[in-house]
C-alpha cells in the first residue's frame, strides 16, 4: 500500500526520511494532491538509468526508422563476430 503523506508532515522529517526504503517511497501531497515523492538514492539512481536507456533506445529505433535497419549478420560484422 502506498505510503502517502501530507508535506506538512516534514516538520518531522527524520520521521518521514525513516520510513523510505527501496522499493517502498514515500509520496508527499500539498493541498490534497500529489505533488512529490521521496525515493531511497539507489531506486533514485536506478530510475535514471532506465530513462537513460530508454531515451537511447528511442534514438536508435528512431535511427532505424530513418536510415533502415542492419540485418544481424551485417551486425556481426560490424562488431567482429
Amino acid at each position: 500500500m502506498p505510503n502517502i503523506k501530507p508535506v506538512s508532515d516534514l516538520r518531522n522529517y527524520n520521521t518521514v526520511l525513516g520510513e523510505v526504503s527501496y522499493g517502498n517511497p514515500v509520496y508527499l501531497t500539498k493541498n490534497g494532491r500529489g505533488d512529490y515523492a521521496i525515493v531511497n538514492m539507489k531506486e533514485y539512481d536506478e530510475l535514471r538509468a532506465v530513462k537513460h536507456l530508454f531515451s537511447a533506445l528511442e534514438k536508435g529505433e528512431a535511427s532505424a526508422r530513418e536510415q533502415g535497419w542492419v540485418s544481424v549478420d551485417d551486425a556481426r560484422k560490424a562488431l567482429g563476430l
